[in-house]
C-alpha cells in the first residue's frame, strides 16, 4: 500500500511542468538569500568552498559549487579506485550468475541498467558499488581510474528521486532514471562502468571533460540535482578495500577497491 502511494504521489509531482519550474526557481537570483540557510540546515562545510557564498549567483551555483583543490587529496597509488564523488555507499556486493544485484532488497538486471545485454554480460560475476549524494554533498564527478572512455551514452528520460524513500519504494529508479553511462578501458585490458544516475524530476548530468582521456581524480561533469553514481566490475578485478561498508561516508578521492 505504501509503495503504490508513493508511487502515485511521485508521478502526479513529476512532469515537465513541474520539473522547469523547480530548475527556474533553484536558477533565480532570488534563489541566492537561501544559500545561508541551505548551508546550515545541511551541514555544509563553507571553508571547503571554492569562493565565498556571496558569490555565488543562486542557489543552483552553490550546489554545484567547486571545492579548494587541497581539501580532497586523491589516492594517487596506480592500483586504486578512488570514489569519484563525496556521498554514502548505499550498497555493493557480487553481481549475481544471472547478472543481478540487490539495493535496498530490490533486485537489479544488468540488462536493464545498461540497456544492452552484450555490454551487461561483461560484468557477470563482477562486483559493484552504489554511491549515493544527499543535497548536503558535493556534487562534482571525477574519473575514478586512469583510462579511455570507450563508449559514453544516455538512457532514460524521466528521473525519480533515489533516496532512502525512494530505493524503497520507488520502481528500481536506478535502473529507469535518466542516466548516462560511461565505460571506461584501464590498464588496457579491463573494463568499468561508470553510470551517472539523474534524480529528483530533473534530468541534469552536465559533462565538464568531452575527452576520451581520463585522469584519476580529475573533474569529469556534475548533477545538477540530487544524485546516485553506480560502478559495475568485471569477475576477479578488484576487492573492495576495508573502508567500504554499508552506510559509510566516503570523499572523493579516497581508496575504495584494489585491483586484484
Amino acid at each position: 500500500m505504501k509503495e503504490k502511494l508513493y508511487r502515485n504521489m511521485i508521478e502526479l509531482s513529476n512532469g515537465k511542468i513541474s520539473s522547469k519550474i523547480l530548475q527556474q526557481i533553484a536558477q533565480s537570483r532570488l534563489s541566492k538569500n537561501f544559500i545561508r540557510s541551505y548551508s546550515q540546515i545541511y551541514g555544509i562545510n563553507i571553508q571547503e568552498v571554492s569562493k565565498s557564498p556571496k558569490e555565488f549567483t543562486s542557489l543552483h551555483d552553490f550546489f554545484v559549487r567547486q571545492l579548494k583543490e587541497e581539501v580532497r587529496p586523491v589516492d594517487i597509488r596506480e592500483n586504486i579506485f578512488t570514489s569519484p564523488v563525496d556521498a554514502k555507499i548505499e550498497a555493493f556486493g557480487n553481481i549475481e550468475d544471472q547478472k543481478m544485484f540487490t539495493v535496498k532488497n530490490k533486485p537489479y538486471s544488468l540488462n536493464d541498467l545498461m540497456g544492452n545485454e552484450t555490454q551487461a554480460k561483461r560484468y557477470n560475476n563482477g562486483k559493484y558499488i552504489v554511491f549515493y549524494l544527499s543535497p548536503a554533498d558535493y556534487h562534482r564527478i571525477h574519473s575514478p581510474i586512469d583510462g579511455v572512455v570507450k563508449r559514453q551514452y544516455i538512457l532514460g528520460q524521466k528521473s525519480y528521486p533515489v533516496n532512502q524513500m525512494g530505493l524503497q519504494y520507488g520502481k528500481k529508479p536506478i535502473s529507469h532514471n535518466y542516466r548516462m553511462i560511461s565505460e571506461i578501458n584501464y590498464q588496457k585490458q579491463h573494463y568499468t562502468a561508470f553510470i551517472k544516475v539523474g534524480a529528483t524530476f530533473v534530468n541534469s548530468i552536465e559533462l565538464t571533460n568531452t575527452s576520451t582521456q581520463w585522469k584519476k581524480g580529475e573533474e569529469v561533469g556534475y548533477f545538477a540535482f540530487g544524485s546516485t553514481v553506480v560502478m559495475l566490475f568485471e569477475q576477479n578485478a578488484i576487492e573492495f578495500t576495508e573502508n567500504v561498508t554499508n552506510g559509510a561516508k566516503i570523499k572523493m578521492g579516497e581508496a575504495f577497491a584494489t585491483m586484484v
